[in-house]
């Protein structure tokens, strides 16, 4: 007897939601995951296993608390175990700062890294606006 793994995408789909809370918190297995996902800002980006390191704090960013992401996330691609943001996501007032990358973790006191991934390097001056445009921040199951 053969089994398909057709079902693959639609597990995948879940568990995408599940990492991107829109609201309280979600559980999975054990990780429990609080909302508001935040995006810290890399100055150098980290793996798998090792956190990057952040850009420095000013103006009026503030790695601890990062960018809130909100309920700004799309449905779920269908199948495809991955979700896009849905609206612009912006931090007024960055520092001066060179980002190469983003981290995305939960808002909980004891904090957890849940994805990271590498952007085009950004550069802003004291009191410029980062933005990301809705679609631009994208998750998926690889």
């Amino acid at each position: 007897m053969t089994i398909s793994n057709s079902a693959t995408g639609r597990i995948a789909d879940e568990i995408i939601k599940t990492l991107h809370p829109t609201s309280a918190t979600l559980t999975l297995g054990t990780l429990t995951l609080t909302y508001p996902i935040l995006i810290r800002l890399m100055a150098t980006n980290g793996s798998a296993t090792t956190d990057g390191t952040a850009i420095t704090d000013g103006g009026s960013y503030v790695n601890a608390s990062g960018i809130s992401i909100g309920a700004n996330w799309a449905a779920v691609s269908s199948g495809t175990g991955s979700q896009a943001t849905n609206a612009a996501v912006s931090q007024t007032n960055m520092p001066a700062a060179t980002t190469v990358g983003i981290e995305l973790w939960d808002s909980t006191a004891t904090k957890k890294r849940m994805e990271l991934g590498t952007i085009t390097s950004k550069t802003t001056v004291l009191g410029d606006t980062l933005t990301f445009s809705s679609g631009a921040i994208t998750s998926a199951l690889t």
